[in-house]
């Protein structure tokens, strides 16, 4: 999960990009950048760290131009390095600046294919640095050898050749210098992607980003989510081009984007996301009656801050008080995000206090919007019963994780997922509840369409094992789990043999 801002005017674009990137920083705390074009340079600032914290004065003035796009990261596996940071560039054709979010699901054939084939050399692990060198090399390809300047049509087979060789889920922004700006967004539409504009004095402003709500802040209008498959491209005589560039195209929005990832005040795919919320917290109520008609829950606590909404929808449905019952430290990061047990059980004492008063002496229904490793869950429980709860009965608003996710979600080791291989009853000792409510999957899906009926089908792989790519194996899966758990981002050693991640590697290729 990464956070996406991309945007050509004819005004300077620094203020904006680092504006917009603040408004998205919930997509990734670990690292921020941003680089921008005058139309012949380019300049470029990105470290390890918060938005606020990685740019100062004397590195706004330096982005210079009206043309530029911003990046914001969570912690990967190999991501620890302020060079692993985006946007990424290269140098030819014209020079070319990426962003992107997702994880290329091929990426090892990949790497294979640029050394050997492309004659390309990269230099830090990141999945990303290999999206940018394959469109690199497929504009330098629709080119041709005499061609000086890249029309519309040499920018959409590039990205046709990207999609092409690229399997995963990936939304990108690229810079092109002395060219234009331009969006695509992966076969199956699984990473969110926007688009919109704004009149200025001095002309249209054209912005991609991740989320809407960034759009809504920098105030552009809303035209649209890019398509699956599609890519757009913005000129910079502010003309834009469109063109579906994938062979084959289908539609499956992650559904974990309206569970958690992203702002209640933002639509994707036409859907919004706080309606969506409404729904599954209805959905969950009527399920928790219906199963439990003589329930004794005297309140409804959300646990702040995404469950508020399907919490205070439950509370209405069950006809119980809802309130609030943790007060959050808004000065702590995400903990879903964090890299390693140790600090995410940390931070959560450090997150929330609990109000004694809301809990002393009742039976209080917590209200989550899902449960992943289980950490935070057991601890939360724990603060409840310290403040003096009676009983403490769990909900929540998506079904269990069980399935690792390999399409650029921190969750990808099955050996973290406390719902991997467990039943809703062992789930429920593990965190130490009373009672444990989970969201049926069908009625998330429903939760979900409700808000657009025209998507029929959602990326739940997370949830049911179905991966909409078609393309994950056993042995890849096997070694996501050992590449990309908390071992392997805290650095120790891991128990998996060099050679036997050769052997993956070379089956899948």
């Amino acid at each position: 999960m990464c956070g996406l801002v991309g945007i050509l005017g004819k005004d300077p674009v620094n203020q904006a990009l680092y504006d917009g990137l603040t408004v998205i920083q919930h997509r990734g705390q670990d690292a921020a950048g941003i680089m921008t074009s005058d139309g012949n340079r380019v300049y470029l600032r990105k470290d390890n760290g918060l938005v606020n914290d990685v740019f100062r004065t004397r590195h706004m003035v330096q982005l210079r131009g009206g043309m530029g796009v911003g990046h914001v990261r969570y912690p990967t596996a190999g991501s620890d390095s302020r060079a692993e940071a985006q946007p990424f560039y290269v140098n030819s054709p014209f020079g070319i600046a990426l962003g992107h979010n997702g994880n290329l699901t091929n990426a090892e054939e990949l790497r294979k294919e640029l050394f050997v084939q492309d004659l390309r050399q990269l230099n830090t692990s990141s999945d990303s640095e290999i999206l940018l060198n394959i469109f690199a090399h497929e504009l330098r390809a629709a080119l041709g050898e005499s061609s000086l300047r890249a029309s519309p049509q040499d920018l959409f087979t590039a990205a046709s050749g990207v999609f092409r060789r690229c399997k995963g889920a990936y939304a990108v922004i690229v810079m092109v210098v002395g060219v234009g700006l331009m969006a695509f967004r992966d076969p199956c539409g699984i990473r969110p992607l926007v688009y919109g504009t704004k009149k200025e004095a001095s002309g249209l402003s054209h912005i991609f980003a991740s989320e809407s709500v960034a759009l809504d802040v920098l105030s552009y209008r809303l035209v649209g989510d890019i398509q699956p498959g599609e890519a757009v491209f913005v000129d910079l005589d502010s003309k834009v081009h469109r063109a579906v560039c994938a062979e084959r195209t289908d539609n499956f929005p992650c559904i974990f984007e309206y569970v958690y990832l992203a702002r209640p005040d933002s639509i994707i795919d036409e859907i919004p996301v706080y309606q969506t919320r409404i729904h599954m917290g209805q959905r969950l109520g009527q399920k928790l009656k219906n199963d439990w008609p003589e329930h004794d829950i005297d309140v409804v606590i959300p646990v702040p801050d995404t469950s508020r909404t399907a919490a205070l929808e439950m509370a209405k449905v069950l006809k119980l008080p809802y309130r609030e019952g943790f007060v959050k430290n808004r000065y702590i990061g995400r903990t879903f995000i964090m890299p390693g047990q140790a600090k995410r059980k940390k931070s959560v004492r450090q997150k929330l206090n609990a109000i004694s008063s809301e809990f002393n002496g009742k039976n209080v229904l917590l209200v989550d919007d899902s449960i992943v490793r289980g950490t935070t869950s057991q601890k939360i429980i724990e603060l409840a019963r310290e403040a003096g709860a009676s009983k403490v009965y769990f909900a929540s608003a998506a079904p269990p994780v069980r399935y690792p996710n390999v399409y650029g979600i921190d969750m990808p080791s099955s050996t973290e997922l406390i719902g991997n291989n467990r039943s809703t009853e062992e789930i429920c000792r593990e965190i130490g509840a009373d009672k444990l409510i989970y969201q049926e999957l069908g009625d998330l899906i429903n939760a979900v369409r409700q808000c657009n009926r025209e998507i029929t089908e959602f990326d739940t792989s997370c949830f049911d094992g179905r991966y909409v790519t078609g393309d994950i194996t056993p042995d890849y899966l096997r070694l996501v789990d050992h590449t990309r758990n908390d071992q392997a981002k805290l650095g120790p050693d891991n128990d998996l043999d060099i050679s036997e991640v050769t052997e993956i590697q070379e089956k899948r290729a």
